[in-house]
């Protein structure tokens, strides 16, 4: 049974053992690089958290200014001059009203004063049609203002008004009547220059931004590298808005960004990072995770050269000398210089080779001299009833004068016995081994005279200097006349035939009689197919033994029952080499 496998890269042990260390190797990887994404994440994180308290800190101030502001506006709201101004203009004379006008001009001043944050003071009064300013001073009424401030106003607690792009914060004076339309509205105009230079603050990192923006307003704030929003962008910001922070990419590049929101203000502050920002701590980490990875490839590449060289190639070499020696190799020698396990193995497998040489060595001889000493066997056995039959024959044509069939049976006798007794030679070619096989039949033919014909096919002239062991032919015939014809009183008939099937010479020698049975033929197989050294080692086992000895597997003799009845020897002789391809066609 051919056990040779094919050992492809993915069953090799060098594969198993790379794919192994790999395996090691990867939770420590695994591991370094979650390391590496948690530090980042509680880098943002703690700046995120900052940064959102910070803003939120802003915004609680800012608040706490523009409610300052708010009551401050509602103080001025109840002013008795401005409420005079408003309510008896008509009846004050010019000094009086001049004196009332400077006195609220004073107190807007005032007020525009009490916070940075304030630009400007206006209070549009319609019934004397004045708008007085703390910048401009009083000045003619300003209606479109006044109506976009009485529309946008709602009372006291409004939050700051988005109007041309600039934030305000506005208190109606109620003129008491069923009329809609206020006495008069104080304006507070906050300075968005002042809430640039207020986000700035936070812009303490190089490339860093803050906008701030009303949520549901164009109105927008920015400072450092963040001035406008276009579209998209506030898209983006409307997503980090439910939370306090995200990450968001502008021009390509990432930020990320920390978010407050005051519902008081309805105002919102973004705080831009960019992300270098963050990362930049950990610039030495990531450097040296790299140098970690190279570091695990390079360990990597050296494990698996040195398992190459010290295990796998060993190993392969010695696999390739077990596939050589199934291939019937048998003077290889594997070297080895390095003073390893190796050299052992190396050297008990030369060892074994040796002994195996050596046993193949003796089984053969032990063959061929048993094979030798069966043939041996086989000559000296000359069968004393056809030796006593010969000389009755003789016997019987002397007494009856027949001198010509006597020296014809006398010479026949002769080259019979010089073939058997001949020792110089194991093989003949097959056109003597025929010959001899005639020479018996026609000796035999004069015994059973008139009994039993023999049919002999001429030998095809390719196959004639075929080499074959001797006296394979011969004894077959011989058995034929012995076991199955030699009883019969007449119309016994012997056919040899030669066909050729593939790459085999089939020899065929089939009798008529009848009386071989069925559990004859099966001993007579059971004797063929037994491999036991105490088998049967005369007649036709010696002969198929030998045939397999000299020719190799399939040969030897088949039998079966004949198309007459009788037993069908076929004798099974390979075809060698040089031998003509013009040899009888298959039948």
């Amino acid at each position: 049974m051919n056990t040779r496998r094919d050992y492809s890269l993915r069953n090799t042990i060098f594969l198993r053992l790379v794919v192994t260390f790999a395996l090691i190797m990867l939770p420590i990887a695994t591991v370094g690089v979650s390391i590496y994404q948690w530090s980042i994440r509680t880098a943002s994180n703690d700046i995120s958290k900052t940064a959102v308290s910070q803003i939120s800190f802003y915004l609680n101030d800012l608040e706490n200014e523009i409610e300052r502001m708010k009551l401050l506006q509602y103080g001025l709201l109840e002013d008795t001059d401005l409420n005079k101004l408003a309510i008896t203009w008509e009846s004050m004379g010019d000094i009086e009203r001049m004196e009332s006008i400077t006195a609220v001009l004073n107190r807007a001043f005032t007020l525009q004063n009490s916070s940075n944050y304030i630009r400007d003071v206006s209070v549009h009064v319609k019934p004397i049609g004045k708008t007085l300013s703390s910048l401009s001073g009083a000045g003619d009424f300003e209606a479109e203002r006044f109506e976009a401030l009485r529309t946008a106003s709602d009372g006291r607690g409004t939050k700051p008004i988005e109007r041309a792009g600039n934030l305000y914060l506005s208190a109606a004076k109620p003129n008491g009547l069923k009329e809609k339309t206020p006495l008069f509205i104080i304006e507070i105009e906050l300075d968005s220059h002042k809430l640039r230079q207020a986000l700035q603050q936070f812009n303490t990192y190089p490339g860093s931004g803050s906008i701030m923006k009303a949520r549901h307003s164009g109105f927008l704030i920015g400072s450092g590298i963040v001035r406008t929003l276009d579209e998209e962008a506030q898209n983006k910001l409307s997503l980090i808005a439910s939370g306090s922070s995200g990450t968001i990419t502008l021009e390509e590049q990432s930020y990320f960004v920390s978010h407050a929101y005051s519902d008081r203000l309805d105002q919102s502050i973004y705080r831009f990072i960019p992300e270098r920002v963050v990362r930049k701590p950990l610039d030495k980490f990531y450097a040296r995770a790299w140098l970690f990875a190279a570091g695990a490839l390079i360990i990597m590449a050296v494990y698996a050269l040195s398992t190459y060289k010290f295990i796998h190639k060993p190993l392969l070499k010695l696999v390739k000398g077990f596939r050589r020696l199934e291939s019937g190799d048998l003077e290889q020698a594997i070297a080895h210089d390095a003073n390893d396990e190796f050299r052992y193995i190396y050297e008990r497998f030369n060892q074994m080779v040796v002994n195996l040489r050596t046993l193949i060595d003796q089984v053969w001889r032990q063959k061929v001299l048993a094979q030798r000493a069966e043939l041996k066997q086989l000559q000296s056995q000359i069968n004393p009833h056809f030796l006593y039959n010969s000389f009755f024959i003789m016997n019987t044509m002397a007494k009856t004068g027949d001198t010509e069939r006597i020296e014809m049976f006398t010479t026949l006798l002769g080259d019979y016995f010089q073939f058997v007794t001949r020792n110089a030679s194991d093989e003949v070619t097959l056109k003597q081994e025929v010959h001899h096989a005639r020479t018996y039949t026609e000796i035999q033919e004069l015994r059973f005279y008139k009994r039993i014909e023999v049919y002999f096919e001429e030998l095809p002239e390719p196959f004639e200097r075929l080499s074959v062991p001797r006296l394979i032919v011969q004894p077959i015939i011989e058995n034929a006349f012995e076991h199955s014809l030699e009883k019969k009183a007449r119309n016994g008939r012997i056919e040899v035939r030669f066909e050729r099937s593939g790459s085999w010479l089939c020899i065929i020698v089939e009798d008529n009689g009848d009386s071989l049975s069925d559990d004859v033929l099966a001993g007579i197989k059971r004797k063929l197919d037994s491999e036991g050294e105490l088998a049967e080692s005369t007649g036709i086992v010696n002969i198929h033994r030998r045939l397999l000895i000299t020719c190799g597997e399939d040969s030897g003799i088949r039998v079966s029952r004949g198309e007459h009845g009788g037993l069908r020897a076929t004798i099974r002789i390979p075809i060698k080499e040089g031998t003509a391809d013009a040899a009888i066609a298959d039948r």
